[in-house]
């Protein structure tokens, strides 16, 4: 029996060419995750001011979302399928580390109704900031740094 033996770079881009994204075989890991990740920022971003939240629904023929349905969507508009529910969404991925190793589209999670509890997700958007959907701003951008939400970060997951 014969074996195939394919590159890391080469298995990535084949990897990644089925969710749309295209880079040369010779690109590394880390060019293809920071690509992605910008991808889903800038789509992410250009929801501002034009989303509804609204708890549990999902519904983007209106552009009404809760925080895990909108990250849902993000991803699916750039050819990747995340479950519904910012529970569910921590399955997904690899875990980061810490707050430090964050990366530009990372999911972040966070609690904000019991203290351990991972009710909110969102996307990271670089400089100690994230994007995501709420009932009082809609989709905008907060700091992780400083305020309301640096001290209900949980976890955040890598795709």
């Amino acid at each position: 029996m014969k074996k195939l033996v394919i590159s890391t770079s080469v298995a990535l881009s084949l990897l990644f060419s089925t969710v749309g994204v295209s880079m040369p075989a010779s690109a590394s890991a880390q060019e293809i995750y920071a690509t992605n990740g910008h991808k889903f920022v800038s789509t992410a971003q250009s929801y501002i001011g034009r989303v509804t939240y609204r708890f549990g629904t999902k519904d983007p023929a209106h552009l009404t979302f809760d925080c895990s349905s909108f990250t849902q969507f993000v991803f699916k508009k750039n050819g990747v399928n995340l479950p519904w529910g910012s529970k569910a969404q921590t399955s997904f991925g690899s875990r980061v580390p810490s707050k430090s190793q964050l990366a530009i589209g990372d999911l972040v999670m966070f609690s904000v109704s019991k203290p351990g509890q991972i009710d909110h997700v969102g996307i990271y958007v670089g400089n100690g900031n994230f994007i995501s959907n709420t009932k009082s701003s809609g989709v905008s951008i907060t700091s992780l740094k400083t305020g309301y939400w640096s001290t209900r970060y949980i976890t955040a997951r890598h795709y």
